[in-house]
C-alpha cells in the first residue's frame, strides 16, 4: 500500500518499548504515520535519509544524552516534543532551551499528547505558510533577518543563528512593528506548551540582537500585555 505523503510523519523515541508502541497506535488512530525507536542512534539514522515532521524524545535513552539529542534535532529543523518522567523546573527550562517545542510529564493522558502534536503542526504549518508568503528579507537597526534561513546578520558583529522557535517569535514580532503581540499570539494558535517557554525564548532572541539585554531596545515588554517591537522594519 502507498504511503499518503501528506500524512504528517512522527518517530516516536522511547526506551520503554511498550510504551513507544502505544503512542505510536495512539497516533496512528488519528491517522498519522508513527515509528517507535527504543535508541537514539537508531533514529539519527532514519532521520538522515527520512526526516518526519516531528520527534517525540523521552530523555532517558540508554545509548546518548536525550538533552543532546533534542539540540540535533532543532539543529534539523525537526519539530521536538519531550516526554519524560522528570518534571523539574530546571530540565523543563533546560529542554526549551535546547530547542523542544514542547514538554509534557510521565504519566499522561494519550489524548493530551495528540493535543500537543496536533497543536505544533498547527504551528509549523503556519510558519512555512509565513515564510512563503513572506519578503526575502527584513531589516531593523544594523540587522538583516533572513526568515527562510533562521539567519541574522549585522554590520559589525558576527552572524547569529536563531532556533525554529526564535524564528517564529521574531518574524511575528516584525510582522507587526509598534503593535503589542500577546504570549498566545507570539506561541500560535491553541498552543498548550509550559508556561515559562515563552519567556525563556525571548531571553534567547534578546541575547542575540540586543546590545543589553537587560535594557532591550528592540523588543519591550508590555507587563500585562505581551511585547512590542520598537522598531522601523524595512522588508525586501
Amino acid at each position: 500500500m502507498m504511503t499518503d505523503v501528506s500524512t504528517p510523519v512522527i518517530y516516536v523515541i522511547e526506551d520503554e518499548e511498550d510504551l513507544g508502541k502505544l503512542i505510536c497506535t495512539t497516533l496512528q488512530s488519528f491517522r498519522y504515520q508513527a515509528k517507535p525507536f527504543t535508541t537514539g542512534e537508531a533514529a539519527l539514522v532514519e532521520i538522515s535519509w527520512a526526516k518526519p515532521d516531528i520527534c517525540i524524545v523521552d530523555l532517558n535513552l540508554p545509548d546518548m544524552d536525550g538533552m543532546e539529542l533534542v539540540k540535533q534535532l532543532d539543529e534539523d529543523e525537526v519539530g521536538v516534543i519531550i516526554v519524560s518522567g522528570r518534571d523539574g523546573l530546571t530540565d523543563r527550562i533546560l529542554g526549551l532551551e535546547f530547542g523542544a517545542d514542547d514538554y509534557i510529564t510521565k504519566p499522561f493522558e494519550p489524548r493530551e499528547l495528540v493535543a500537543r502534536v496536533q497543536s505544533l503542526l498547527r504551528r509549523i504549518r503556519k510558519k512555512k505558510n509565513l515564510v512563503i508568503d513572506s519578503p526575502q528579507k527584513a531589516r531593523f537597526g544594523q540587522w538583516v533577518y533572513q526568515p527562510d534561513s533562521l539567519s541574522l546578520k549585522h554590520a559589525h558583529k558576527p552572524a547569529e543563528s536563531l532556533s525554529r522557535a526564535e524564528g517564529d517569535m521574531l518574524l511575528a514580532l516584525l510582522k507587526h512593528p509598534f503593535q503589542i503581540l500577546s504570549r498566545d499570539q507570539l506561541l500560535g494558535e491553541n498552543c498548550v506548551p509550559y508556561d515559562r517557554s515563552i519567556d525563556v525564548r525571548m531571553s534567547r532572541l534578546r541575547k542575540k540582537i540586543e546590545e543589553d539585554p537587560q535594557q532591550p531596545a528592540f523588543i519591550k515588554t508590555v507587563y500585562g500585555a505581551g511585547y512590542m517591537f520598537t522598531s522601523e522594519v524595512r522588508w525586501e
